[in-house]
């Protein structure tokens, strides 16, 4: 079996869900799934600042988790603007604000950590 996937902590799911090229129909473009995890490390890294360890600690993850998030997400914009695809942000790995996880619909004690585990004992995978 493999090892449960710890939640990353976000501060609250984006009020926007999809951006695309102007001029260009739905119809027409291919869309990259960016996460909510993903958006998160975007915004607590290049729009507030913070440093890579800080940032870490706010998603609890290690620093090393934070960082390959961060470059995920970076390559999935840079990809979506240099080659004009739409911008899909949806589901993810991830908890809401200080503990909340959405998969068990409750707020978790300080001392839990928070798993994503199915009832059947499989691992969640990513939305």
């Amino acid at each position: 079996m493999s090892r449960k996937r710890r939640c990353r902590r976000i501060v609250n799911e984006p009020g926007v869900n999809f951006f695309k090229p102007q001029g260009i129909s739905m119809q027409q473009l291919e869309d990259i799934a960016v996460y909510y995890e993903e958006i998160e490390a975007i915004r607590l890294k290049d729009y507030l600042g913070l440093e890579q360890e800080e940032c870490a600690n706010v998603m609890k993850v290690s620093r090393q988790t934070f960082q390959r998030i961060l470059a995920d997400a970076r390559k999935k914009i840079a990809d979506a603007l240099i080659n004009g695809k739409a911008i899909k942000i949806q589901g993810g790995n991830y908890c809401l604000g200080k503990g909340y996880c959405r998969r068990e619909e409750r707020y978790l004690q300080p001392y839990e950590d928070c798993v994503n585990e199915s009832k059947d004992g499989g691992v969640y995978k990513d939305e």
